[in-house]
């Protein structure tokens, strides 16, 4: 059998940087940190001449049984119909992601994130959908819904 062989190179620096100036860094932000400090945010809805809905999907949310003390894992569903307000989504994901060690009932969780939409937001309405995954052979989904009423 021939013997293979691999010639080892060096990336080149790029051109007109001296290699003494290539810094490497592995700095980043603490995730666990940005998420605990983390606050739901909005922004003005620069369509107010006409009624729309904003829907998000959040496949990947989690959070813990009280009872239990077992990870829960659901699709969070939200629909809303904006008035002022629209809300930004980076926030929204590290607000979600809040959850992710909190001790919190379904039905609770989901009402939860609804009460903070309508603070947030004021919206026309706004729906927020728990579809958790199948635990201990039942299904649970929970749908909470608000329409405001016009002043």
């Amino acid at each position: 059998m021939a013997k293979s062989t691999v010639k080892k190179t060096t990336p080149a620096a790029p051109k007109n940087i001296a290699s003494s100036n290539i810094a490497l860094s592995n700095e980043r932000p603490d995730g666990a940190e940005v998420i605990r400090n983390a606050k739901l945010e909005r922004f003005e809805n620069r369509t107010q001449v006409r009624r729309y809905t904003v829907e998000f999907s959040c496949p990947e949310f989690t959070c813990v049984c009280p009872a239990s003390g077992f990870p829960d894992f659901a699709t969070i569903h939200i629909r809303y119909v904006p008035r002022k307000w629209c809300v930004e989504l980076k926030s929204l994901k590290l607000y979600l992601n809040q959850f992710r060690d909190r001790g919190i009932f379904h039905e609770d969780v989901t009402n939860v994130i609804l009460d903070d939409m309508i603070t947030l937001l004021d919206p026309h309405e706004v729906e927020v959908v728990g579809d958790f995954n199948v635990r201990g052979n039942i299904k649970t989904v929970v749908s909470a819904i608000h329409h405001r009423k016009d002043k």
